[in-house]
């Protein structure tokens, strides 16, 4: 009965002086603040390669880089690569996970790449060159409860300087998929 007595007191001892093991609480999707994309019609036909970054620094406001790498140089798209930093301002009616729906961009780029003014062109016609631009792009974005991204952006920009070699304008768009963390 002794002996009972014993491992009963010892047991209830151990329970009551036992740490509760807490299980950590996954982030909700308005507390992840980093995104990746990649862009899905360039790289379908191109392939042209685009990542973009995109840290959420408030429901309102986010900023990011992209970054373009032409896989195949000899496809008549003027870049082969491209450095494309930018900030975006959103303009949603529900805020319930911020930095989603409609936003206007702004943007600078650093590219280079191969360029014709002439069309039709051969290979022999188009000139290497490195430029600097400056621009605006309307999109909006869509984010599902699972934290994954599906954006849409169109966008325009100027060359700055006066390269004869460069083109004048810069296309920014595509059919951005990727993931919030």
């Amino acid at each position: 009965m002794k002996k009972l007595l014993l491992i009963l007191c010892l047991s209830s001892f151990s329970i009551i002086y036992s740490q509760e093991k807490e299980i950590p609480k996954e982030k909700s999707l308005s507390d992840k603040k980093n995104e990746v994309k990649v862009g899905g019609i360039k790289l379908l036909a191109g392939p042209i390669l685009e990542g973009t970054y995109e840290y959420i620094y408030s429901k309102d406001f986010t900023f990011g880089s992209s970054i373009l790498v032409n896989l195949q140089r000899d496809n008549g798209y003027p870049e082969d690569f491209s450095v494309t930093p930018f900030a975006r301002f959103y303009f949603q009616e529900s805020k319930e996970y911020g930095a989603q729906g409609f936003f206007v961009e702004g943007f600078a780029k650093y590219y280079s790449g191969k360029y014709a003014k002439i069309y039709p062109y051969t290979e022999n016609d188009r000139k290497k060159f490195s430029a600097p631009a400056l621009g605006l792009s309307l999109g909006k974005k869509w984010v599902n409860n699972s934290g994954f991204v599906f954006e849409i952006l169109v966008g325009v920009g100027r060359t700055l300087g006066n390269s004869t070699v460069a083109p004048d304008a810069v296309f920014r768009g595509d059919l951005n998929i990727g993931y919030r963390f």
